[in-house]
């Protein structure tokens, strides 16, 4: 169990990290003219967020999960491979990459790395991260019940994010091949 509650302890550094960075990106941001958009719904975000890591943590303890390694090895592998995708995402948008919806007026949108190929690959990362990281140590309750409450959340944070794009610049809607298309 131990070597669990590190992984889940350096998956919570990399959100402090996280946080880090998108508090650096939205005062940046926010000198630079941004509208934020979506407001009200990311403290729900940051509680689901933050109620995953404590299920992780308290449903393998409390309900006593053994880690089989025939789930908990390839749930690490998407872990890791959930990881990667992310830091890409952060990456490639530098600093317009932020957890809140933040647009800078005139600025361009980013249609490189893996915005070559989705429109939100950084909630690909998030919903794989989601399910893999309980079931590493077979929390399968806070895997499910994250993965639902996360896809409710992700329809109003998806609509949200391009209601925006497309306010900022309307191409983003029209139909235009993704090398095209502005992010």
């Amino acid at each position: 169990m131990e070597p669990y509650l590190l992984l889940v302890g350096l998956v919570a550094l990399e959100r402090i990290a996280e946080l880090a960075t998108a508090r650096r990106n939205t005062r940046r941001s926010l000198s630079r003219g941004a509208i934020e958009y979506g407001r009200g719904h990311y403290p729900a975000m940051v509680a689901l967020h933050t109620a995953l890591l404590l299920g992780c943590v308290v449903e393998p303890l409390v309900a006593d999960r053994p880690f089989l390694p025939a789930l908990g090895w390839p749930a690490l592998a998407l872990l890791i491979a959930a990881q990667g995708l992310r830091w890409w995402c952060i990456a490639t948008l530098g600093p317009q990459w932020n957890t809140r919806v933040l647009v800078v007026p005139g600025r361009p949108l980013v249609a490189a790395g893996p915005y070559r190929l989705l429109r939100h690959p950084n909630y690909v990362a998030v919903v794989v991260e989601g399910a893999a990281l309980p079931l590493v140590h077979t929390a399968w309750v806070t895997a499910a019940a994250f993965t639902v409450l996360n896809l409710v959340l992700l329809g109003v944070r998806i609509r949200c994010e391009e209601d925006a794009l497309a306010h900022a610049a309307p191409v983003y809607r029209s139909p235009v091949p993704a090398e095209g298309r502005a992010r």
